[in-house]
């Protein structure tokens, strides 16, 4: 697996598999646009098909704040490790900031305690008719 946090050689048809289970999931396009959007981003890159398997983004000032709001690993490729490394290298490449937020459902709440996330209240605003993205 390469790490990467390099979108130059990233193309939309590198980016297909994800955002499973969305009812209007974003296209290939659009995830490249967040990517290229995101103040941060970390790829998984299998080397031998050359396709993009995992990202994480996140959004920062970077002077005080973060927010982490994609980190998905396609469906064949869980449960490697994948995602941890992603999350890992996130946390480091981030680590000068002071606040670094993301919000998760209540079943992955012990996926990111072992990173040393605290659990916390949160409140969002989803507006799913626009879910596949601008």
């Amino acid at each position: 697996m390469k790490y990467t946090n390099s979108l130059d050689s990233i193309s939309a048809d590198r980016l297909h598999g994800f955002f499973v289970d969305w009812p209007n999931p974003p296209s290939p396009e659009t995830h490249l646009k967040l990517l290229k959007n995101s103040s941060h981003v970390m790829l998984a890159i299998d080397e031998q098909t050359d396709q993009v398997v995992g990202f994480i983004t996140a959004i920062s000032d970077g002077i005080l704040s973060a927010y982490i709001p994609f980190l998905e690993v396609i469906p064949a490729y869980k449960n490697k490790g994948i995602g941890t490394e992603l999350v890992s290298r996130m946390l480091k490449e981030l680590d000068d900031i002071y606040m670094i937020d993301l919000c998760c459902d209540d079943d992955v709440v012990p996926y990111y305690d072992k990173f040393g996330m605290t659990r916390t209240n949160g409140m969002i605003v989803r507006n799913y008719k626009r879910q596949s993205g601008i």
